[in-house]
């Protein structure tokens, strides 16, 4: 293989060190020499890829986005109706790929670094719109007139995030299923609870 190729499969094999060494350790206390290491790859050839820890857990995290977003789009595209999007990004959230424990922790971690970093602060914001617009745009279309759709989606994606906190928090590999089940009791809480007050509404 040419050598020009192989910087594509070790910044690949680098971000999936990251991950996993994140998941190993729970913390961003971790180093680029170690993570090297587990790639397989010189701590030099790192620092050259990325330019240190932030630099290569942003990397990391926009990698984990970019899994999310390809897994919601292939999703959504054989949703044929409002009630199948909501579902189908629900489940796109709490799938294997995405709800795996290293991920998991990856995403914890990446909250606490967007408090202090600007770069990932944005990062996460790009992913926080995206969501709500996202379940916005479904539970538009599944709401009676006049509800509000927008504050809905903040509920429901707040619940998303909740449920990521949590399960970082428990032992044992993440609960992917039980999570959609809660996400989509929810949901059928915020539904009832906007029609009931819609009925109760026109009954005065």
């Amino acid at each position: 293989m040419p050598k020009l190729g192989m910087e594509p499969i070790r910044r690949e094999a680098l971000i999936a060190a990251t991950i996993a060494e994140i998941g190993e350790k729970g913390t961003l206390d971790i180093t680029v020499s170690a993570i090297a290491r587990r790639a397989g790859v010189s701590s030099g050839l790192a620092h050259h890829y990325f330019g240190g820890k932030d630099q290569l857990f942003l990397a990391t995290m926009t990698h984990i986005l970019s899994a999310y977003g390809a897994e919601v789009r292939k999703a959504l595209k054989d949703a044929e109706d409002p009630a199948a999007r909501l579902r189908a990004i629900v489940e796109a959230s709490f799938s294997g790929e995405n709800f795996r424990r290293s991920v998991v922790s990856s995403w914890m971690n990446f909250y606490a670094l967007a408090l202090s970093s600007p770069h990932a602060n944005r990062l996460l914001a790009i992913y926080q719109r995206r969501l709500r617009s996202n379940l916005r745009h479904a539970l538009r279309r599944m709401l009676p007139d006049g509800a509000a759709p927008a504050q809905a989606a903040r509920r429901v994606a707040a619940l998303i995030d909740g449920l990521y906190l949590r399960e970082a928090l428990r032992d044992g590999p993440p609960d992917g299923a039980r999570a959609i089940g809660i996400v989509l009791q929810q949901i059928d809480i915020e539904l009832a609870g906007e029609l009931a007050e819609e009925l109760t509404g026109a009954a005065r």
